[in-house]
């Protein structure tokens, strides 16, 4: 039977406890929103959804081509010299997707007989663009500059280190400074996913580069993503301006995708515009993080100290983070959870975003959930 092998992998992956369902929303839903990775609290801000009614309105539905073709309107381009201006890099592309512009980004900078060092803990959408790219990769360990180091020293010619800026899984972060030292020894360059630090970390949110003193440098590319702390949907890549026009003429996702769809784009450079206005958002990310992560200790809860706004509670097992996360739900409460394989370490967990707007009752209420569900 075609597609009978499928039968086979539901059932794995049902004695296994890892079965995913998909669980529509509803507009005005009554959960506290724990879930999301609305970091600032934007995406229902209304200049921003006003920024994507009056850009759908003035550009229309869709993008209606590919960028090369007709998907680049002026809008784009405002939103790529604005979003490269705050993050201090030289030039920006933006794509349909974060996942789009890191596949880009990896491919595009990894020709064949080329060097790709990726951390052990990178998203999947890294991992995608190290198995697409012709250039060989190698694993290195987690957060480890001496194993980038190492792997460096094993090649001669082009290389990368890729690496997360903040690490999806524990909200950890990557020590970008001795990452950006360790490839310069080499004369490597360095490609960094910036999803989860872009309004979160460095000053008024503008990411991690910039925080580590490297935006801007000819050696160095981040990725975004819009759809995060912008409460928008789309990526980018950042970095200087000849790495951008080689993507514009390599970059399999750009070449051959719809472009950004115009209310993406309106939406995301509206969010720009309002936490450039309001930078201390950022900062009250960060505060209701560390909040988060005191009390759920002080609750005795396996949470891992957070360096963004994720935050990462253990779970002894698939099958437990799964029923910890719906008696959450229960209880009024949205968590994410976390199982292999979208954990390395196989260890499950309960995942919350800080959001800047979350109120001091609000987060005293979710972890009284959390700490009241647990397994």
């Amino acid at each position: 039977m075609a597609f009978g092998w499928i039968d086979e992998q539901a059932e794995l992956r049902r004695r296994a406890g890892l079965v995913r369902t998909l669980r529509p929303r509803p507009a005005d839903s009554p959960l506290l929103d724990l879930a999301s990775n609305d970091y600032l609290g934007l995406a229902r801000h209304p200049e921003v959804t006003e920024g994507a009614a009056r850009a759908a309105r003035t550009w229309g539905g869709g993008a209606t081509g590919s960028r090369l073709v007709t998907g680049t309107t002026e809008l784009h381009g405002d939103l790529e010299r604005e979003l490269a201006a705050f993050c201090g890099f030289e030039a920006a592309l933006v794509f349909s997707s974060g996942y789009a512009a890191n596949l880009a980004a990896v491919t595009a900078l990894a020709p064949h007989g080329s060097l790709i060092v990726s951390d052990a803990g990178n998203h999947a959408s890294l991992i995608d663009g190290c198995r697409l790219a012709r250039g060989t990769t190698q694993v290195a360990a987690h957060a480890d500059p001496d194993a980038v180091r190492k792997a460096l020293r094993t090649h001669e010619g082009a290389a990368i280190a890729v690496s997360d800026t903040v690490f999806s899984v524990d909200g950890d972060a990557a020590p970008l400074a001795a990452l950006a030292e360790a490839c310069r020894e080499h004369g490597a360059g360095l490609v960094v996913d910036d999803a989860h630090g872009l309004g979160v970390l460095g000053a008024g949110g503008r990411g991690a580069p910039h925080a580590a003193g490297l935006a801007g440098a000819d050696d160095v590319v981040a990725t975004v993503t819009l759809s995060k702390s912008l409460g928008s949907q789309g990526g980018a890549v950042l970095g200087p301006a000849r790495v951008v026009d080689h993507l514009v003429n390599a970059a399999r996702t750009f070449i051959f995708d719809t472009g950004l769809a115009p209310a993406a784009a309106g939406a995301a450079l509206a969010a720009l515009r309002l936490l450039r206005r309001e930078p201390e958002r950022a900062a009250r990310a960060r505060e209701v993080a560390g909040e988060l992560h005191a009390r759920l200790t002080a609750a005795g809860l396996d949470a891992v100290r957070p360096d963004a706004a994720v935050v990462s509670v253990r779970a002894p097992s698939p099958e437990a983070a799964v029923r910890w996360a719906a008696e959450c739900r229960a209880a009024g409460l949205a968590v994410g959870c976390f199982r292999p394989p979208s954990v390395p370490d196989g260890i499950s967990r309960l995942r919350l975003t800080a959001r800047a707007d979350l109120t001091g009752e609000q987060i005293a209420h979710a972890v009284r959930v959390i700490g009241e569900t647990r397994p």
